[in-house]
This record gives structure tokens, sequence and C-alpha cells, in this order.
């Protein structure tokens, strides 16, 4: 595995309190049910610089009990995110804007997070590497996120995915036209013969 360490073993999300959970059989679950159920952020020289967790929630029985839980059963939950470098924040926003994209590509309706809101001037480090499973609830506004539910200082943030419409058939081409005869030449008039 090319993951971070810390990533190879942890089943916190997998299994609910006082259960264990085998990871390699959760891992064959959520790819047959799923696909790939995260992503890796990595350098130009291979050198992993952060990774994170996303799935449908029902992969995920932690999140039922969480303050503020559950997640939505229509959802793709990101469940945690571990950045190797903390001088790195974008790396952080790559793999939200990937975890958006897939969930996308995969035809979910939503994407959500557990958020919490710090006091104001929280540090990079309490912020981005010692919570992994619960994220800034400003860093989630700047995705649109927006809240479903919370507890105290702990939110379910939530970010539709409803995206672009269809075009009716039809409209597109005449919409080209009326451009078209927009920026034709007017005709020049003819002297009488």
């Amino acid at each position: 595995m090319r993951a971070p360490t810390v990533c190879h073993a942890c089943v916190w999300w997998q299994s609910r309190r006082g259960k264990s959970q085998d990871k390699l059989e959760w891992i064959e679950t959520a790819e047959d049910e799923w696909g790939s159920w995260g992503a890796l952020y990595q350098d130009d020289d291979g050198r992993v610089l952060g990774s994170m967790q996303y799935g449908p929630a029902q992969l995920f029985p932690r999140a039922r009990e969480l303050p503020a839980g559950p997640p939505s059963d229509d959802s793709v939950l990101v469940t945690c995110a571990y950045l190797v470098d903390l001088h790195s924040p974008w790396v952080m926003q790559s793999l939200f804007l990937t975890a958006i994209g897939e969930a996308r590509d995969r035809g979910a309706v939503a994407l959500e997070a557990f958020a919490y809101r710090y006091p104001e001037g929280g540090s990079p480090r309490q912020r981005f590497h010692e919570h992994k499973t619960v994220f800034p609830r400003d860093f989630l506004n700047d995705f649109g996120f927006e809240t479903v539910r919370s507890s105290g200082r702990v939110e379910l943030a939530r970010l539709e995915l409803g995206g672009l419409q269809p075009v009716e058939e039809g409209t597109r081409a005449k919409v080209i036209e009326l451009v078209k005869e927009a920026f034709q030449p007017a005709p020049v008039p003819q002297a009488p013969s």
C-alpha cells in the first residue's frame, strides 16, 4: 500500500463502537459495491503528500454514532484525510475537489462531511493535522457545503451535486442560428433596375 502508514489498519470509520472490523474484508466489500474508496495525492516523484477516504455513507457505520449524524443515505461521505506535510494545505483542497468530481461522476446526489467550528485563530496544525476526521467548517464553506444539522461545535455538512442541466434537444441549434444571424452583415441595398 502506498497510503500513509496510519491508514493501513485503521478501521475507526468502518466499525461501530465496541465492534471490530477486518480492514481487508471491508476493502473487498467497499470495492465490490463502490470501487475505489479514496484518493492519494502524490508529487511528481511519486511521494505521497496526502490521502482521503470517502464512499457511500452506508460503508461507514461509525458515522451513525457521531454527534450531528447520521449522514444521509443518498450521500457520499468524506470520512478522513491525512496530510503528510502541514506546509501544503492545498493538498487538502485538491483531495476534496477529487472527491467532489468522483462522487459526481458516479451519480451521487451529494457529498457530506463532518465539520467542526474552530474558534478564530486556530493553528493550521490544529485545524488540518490533529483532527483527521472532522474538517474545519470554514474550509468546507469555501466549497459550498451547507449545514444539515449540528450538535455543539460539530456539524454534518452537505454539498449538493446537481450540476449542469442538459439543454433541450434542438435549442442549441436555434441559439447558434440566432448568433450567426446577429453577426451576419446586413444585406447591401440593391439599386432599383
